[in-house]
C-alpha cells in the first residue's frame, strides 16, 4: 500500500463498488490503486490552463489557445482506413468563426460522434486545444468543448471566464489508462474527501497555518487558482513528511527501550595498545565521531548509528576503533562487507593496522591480542571449520565476511557489534538476521561510503543517530578530474594513455574501469539492449558498451604495450580475485583493467591515475566512489572520464558536475535532483513505486527537518498515539505489514 493518510468509511470502499470492476480492475493493476482513499491521494502530476481568450485572427502557433466562436459549418467525411471497424474510418471537420477570422478543427475515429451531434451551425462553445498547421491551414485537432447555452449574456459570459481560466488537472497515466480518464473518475470519488481523517494534530496544523486535509484534497484536485495548488501541496507534503518521522521517531523510541550490554574499553587494553602502534594521528574528525560512538557503546540500550563522510575520510578506522572497544570490553565484533573482494579487502587491512595484536592466541601475538577471523561463502571446508569453531569459543573477537556471516551454522559466544558496510547493499532480512545473533541486541553501526545529503539521512535513515566525518586525513593528495570527450576529440583519449604511461614510469599504477565484463553472451545482449533503450531516450550512442576483457586485450596490444595488464571481474573465481588483488597491492602490475568491484574499500596508495571508460554509463555517486581509489598516498591522484557523448547532453553534463568538485556531499545532492529520490520506505527493494507523492527529499528539506522536530516531541509525549486516534489511522495506512517490518528491521 502506498503512502495513504487518514482512511476510513467512505474512503476505505474498494474502487470497484464506486466505478465499477472494468475501471477499478485497470486501476489497481497499473496504478496500484484499490480504494477510494488510495485515488484521492493520486495526485496531479501538473496542471494545464486553457489561457485567456485568444482572437482567432491571433492565434499563436504550437501554442495552447482558448477561443469563444460561433460553428460555421460542420462535414463528416468517410474514407477508408484498415484499422477503423468495416474498412471505415470517419473524419469531423468544424468550421469555425468570431468575426476576426476562421479555424478549422478536427475530430476523428471514435471522437466524432459527441461533436456530431453537439456542433451544429449556429452553435456557440468554448474551445481548447493546441493549435497546429494542415495542408497550410490552422487547425486544433480533438479541442476540447464547452457549450454556451445561456441566453443570458453575464451567465455567458461568466461560463467563459471560469471555463477559460480553469486549470485542468494532468494525473500520472499508463498507456492503458489516459489522465482525462483518472480526472474523471476522481470526480466521481472526490466528495469523499469531506470524510478524511486528519493525522495531523490540531495545534500543529494551527501553528503552521495548514489548511484541513479534506480541503487540500478538494484544493489539489479541482483548484480554482495557482494559490490553490500552493496550498494543497504545502499540506500534503506536511503529511507526508510528519507521518513518516512519526514512524521514525516511534521506532527510535522503541529501540532506546530495549536492553544491551554496555561495552567500554579498558584503560589499559586492546584499544589502547592499537592507538598507540599508530603511525599517524587521528583527524579531530574521527577523534568527535569516536567520542559519540564510544558514549552510545557504554549505554545499556543498543547503539543506532550511521557513520557516513567523504570517499578516504576513514571510515574503516574509526569502525575498527568501535570493534576493538567491544572486545576490550568482553565482547565480540562482526562486520559484514557487500562482496567477497571488498571482505578480504577489510580483513587484510585490519590484519595489517592491528599487526600482532590480531594475533591472540598464536606465537608471537601481543599481551592483549585477539584473533581477527574471516568467513566467505567460498572458503575451503577447512578453514571454514576453524573460523566457526574460533567465533563460537570467543577465541576470535573480530570477524569480517560476506552474508555468510548470517547462516544459521555461524554462532557467536558474544556478539557485542554489528558494523555494516555499506548498508545499501544488504536486505533487511540479512541485517535483521545477524542482529539476532546476539545475546541481547547488539550494537550496530552503519557505514555508508556515499556521502548523503542532510535530508537524505533523515529520512532514509531516520531511525539511526548520524556521525559525519567531513575531514580527509593529513597526507591525502588531491585529485584532478577531467572529462576526456573521445568522440569529440580522439587525441585527447591518446592523450589518456599517455599520462598513464608517464605515471608508471614514475613508478605508480593505474586502474582503468569499465562497464561490463564481456565474456557472456547474454551480458552482451543485454548490453546491446539497454544501449538502444539509452539510444531512443537520446541519451546514448547505440554501441554496446565497453568490456573489461576487449579493452584490456586492446590496451595490452595497443597504446599500454610492455606494460604489465591484469584483470579483475565479479565472476572471476574467489581466490583468483584476490590474487590479482595482492599482486597490485604489491606493485607486481602496473595496470589493472576492472569492473565497479574496485568502487568502494580498495585501498592501493600507489595507484594514481583512473580512466573511466564510457563514464557516461555510471552513476554521479559511483564515479565519486571510483575517483576514490586514486589519490591515497602522498602522490596526487588524476581521475579521466571518457564518453563518446555530445556536449549537450545530460549525462555529459553530469560528468562535468563530477569534475568540477570534489564534494561528495555535493554531488550526491545533483544525483539525487537528476534521479529523483528512491523510496524511502524501502518498498523500492520490492519493486513497488515511491510512497512520496509531493515530498522532494531535496527541496522540502526545512519541511523533513521541522516534521522531525515535531515528531519527535509528539512521540515523546504520547508514543502509542493514545491521544491521537487521527494519527494513528495514517500510521496504520502507511505501515501495511511488510512496511512496518521493514521499520521494525531497519
Amino acid at each position: 500500500m502506498d503512502l495513504v493518510p487518514a482512511l476510513r468509511e467512505p474512503l476505505q470502499q474498494p474502487l470497484k463498488s464506486v466505478l465499477g470492476p472494468a475501471t477499478a480492475k485497470v486501476m489497481a493493476e497499473h496504478l496500484g490503486l484499490h480504494t477510494v482513499g488510495d485515488l484521492l491521494h493520486h495526485y496531479p502530476r501538473r496542471y494545464e490552463e486553457r489561457g485567456q481568450l485568444t482572437h482567432l485572427a491571433d492565434l499563436p502557433m504550437d501554442e495552447h489557445v482558448t477561443v469563444v466562436a460561433q460553428v460555421a459549418d460542420a462535414r463528416l467525411h468517410s474514407f477508408a482506413s484498415p484499422r477503423a471497424p468495416r474498412g471505415k474510418g470517419q473524419r469531423l471537420e468544424v468550421t469555425i468563426t468570431d468575426g476576426s477570422g476562421r479555424l478549422q478543427l478536427v475530430f476523428f475515429g471514435n471522437g466524432v460522434h459527441k461533436p456530431h451531434k453537439e456542433l451544429l451551425p449556429g452553435t456557440r462553445a468554448l474551445f481548447a486545444g493546441k493549435v497546429s498547421v494542415f495542408n497550410r491551414r490552422l487547425q486544433l485537432a480533438h479541442p476540447a468543448y464547452e457549450l454556451l447555452r445561456s441566453d443570458d449574456e453575464d451567465q455567458a459570459a461568466e461560463t467563459v471566464e471560469s471555463w477559460a481560466g480553469a486549470l485542468i488537472p494532468l494525473y500520472p497515466a499508463t498507456a492503458k489508462l489516459e489522465s482525462w480518464k483518472i480526472a474523471k473518475a476522481v470526480q466521481t470519488v472526490l466528495p469523499s474527501a469531506q470524510e478524511a481523517v486528519d493525522p495531523l494534530p490540531g495545534a500543529l496544523r494551527e501553528g503552521r497555518g495548514l489548511v484541513p486535509l479534506p480541503e487540500a484534497l478538494l484544493k489539489i484536485h479541482r483548484p480554482h487558482t495557482k494559490a490553490d495548488i500552493a496550498d494543497a501541496r504545502a499540506r500534503l507534503k506536511w503529511d507526508e513528511a510528519f507521518v513518516l518521522q512519526v514512524a521514525l521517531a516511534r521506532r527510535r523510541h522503541a529501540d532506546a527501550q530495549l536492553p544491551a550490554v554496555a561495552r567500554e574499553p579498558r584503560p589499559d587494553g586492546l584499544l589502547a595498545a592499537f592507538d598507540a602502534r599508530l603511525p599517524f594521528t587521528l583527524t579531530e574528525g574521527q577523534r568527535k565521531v569516536s567520542r559519540e560512538i564510544f558514549a552510545d557503546l557504554a549505554t545499556e540500550h543498543p547503539m543506532h548509528r550511521l557513520l557516513q563522510g567523504e570517499v578516504g575520510s576513514g571510515k574503516t578506522l574509526v569502525a575498527l576503533r568501535a570493534m576493538l572497544a567491544v572486545v576490550d570490553a568482553g565482547g565480540q565484533a562482526a562486520m559484514l562487507a557487500p562482496t567477497e573482494v571488498l571482505a578480504q579487502q577489510h580483513h587484510r587491512s585490519v590484519v595489517e593496522m592491528m599487526g600482532e595484536l590480531a594475533e591472540g592466541g598464536m606465537l608471537g601475538g601481543a599481551e592483549h591480542a585477539t584473533k581477527v577471523v574471516l568467513l566467505t561463502g567460498s572458503m575451503g571446508a577447512a578453514a571454514r571449520r576453524q573460523a566457526l569453531l574460533d567465533l563460537a569459543t570467543g577465541e576470535a573477537g573480530i570477524v569480517i565476511g560476506t552474508h555468510a556471516l548470517i547462516e544459521d551454522k555461524v554462532q557467536f559466544h558474544d556478539l557485542g557489534l554489528v558494523v555494516v558496510d555499506e548498508q545499501h547493499r544488504f536486505g533487511v532480512e540479512q541485517r535483521d538476521a545477524l542482529r539476532g545473533k546476539g545475546k541481547q541486541p547488539p550494537h550496530l553501526l552503519v557505514m555508508t561510503a556515499t556521502p548523503i545529503p542532510r535530508t537524505v539521512a533523515m529520512t532514509v535513515f531516520g531511525d539511526l543517530e548520524t556521525s559525519v566525518l567531513d575531514q580527509l586525513p593529513a597526507g591525502r593528495s588531491p585529485i584532478a578530474s577531467h572529462v576526456v570527450p573521445a568522440a569529440d576529440k580522439p587525441h585527447f583519449l591518446a592523450r589518456a594513455w599517455e599520462r598513464v604511461r608517464e605515471e608508471v614510469g614514475n613508478g605508480h599504477q593505474a586502474y582503468v574501469v569499465c562497464p561490463r565484463i564481456g565474456d557472456d553472451a547474454d551480458e552482451a545482449a543485454d548490453a546491446k539492449k539497454a544501449a538502444k533503450k539509452e539510444a531512443s531516450e537520446g541519451e546514448a550512442d547505440k554501441r554496446p558498451p565497453l568490456a573489461v576483457l576487449d579493452v584490456a586485450e586492446q590496451l595490452a596490444r595497443g597504446p599500454l604495450k610492455g606494460l604489465r595488464v591484469e584483470v579483475l571481474h565479479g565472476r572471476m573465481q574467489p581466490d583468483d580475485k584476490d590474487a590479482v588483488m595482492r599482486r597490485f597491492a604489491a606493485g607486481e602490475a602496473d595496470v589493472l583493467v576492472a569492473t565497479t568491484v574496485i568502487e568502494v574499500g580498495v585501498n592501493v596508495p600507489n595507484a594514481t591515475v583512473m580512466v573511466v571508460m564510457d563514464a557516461d554509463r555510471f552513476g554521479v555517486s559511483q564515479l565519486h566512489q571510483l575517483r576514490g581509489r586514486v589519490g591515497r598516498g602522498s602522490a596526487p591522484g588524476l581521475c579521466l572520464l571518457v564518453t563518446e557523448m555530445p556536449a549537450a547532453s545530460a549525462a555529459r553534463q553530469r560528468l562535468d558536475a563530477v569534475a568540477a568538485t570534489l564534494d561528495g556531499f555535493e554531488l550526491s545532492r545533483i544525483d539525487l535532483e537528476q534521479r529523483r529520490e528512491g523510496d524511502v520506505l524501502g518498498q523500492a527493494q520490492s519493486g513497488a513505486r515511491s510512497s512520496l507523492r509531493v515530498l522532494a527529499v531535496i527541496e522540502d528539506e526545512e519541511v523533513i527537518a521541522e516534521a522531525r522536530r515535531e515528531a519527535a516531541a509528539v512521540v515523546a509525549a504520547d508514543p502509542d498515539l493514545e491521544h491521537l486516534p487521527g494519527l494513528r489511522t495514517a500510521l496504520d495506512a502507511l505501515l501495511d505489514e511488510e512496511r512496518e517490518q521493514y521499520l521494525e528491521k531497519g
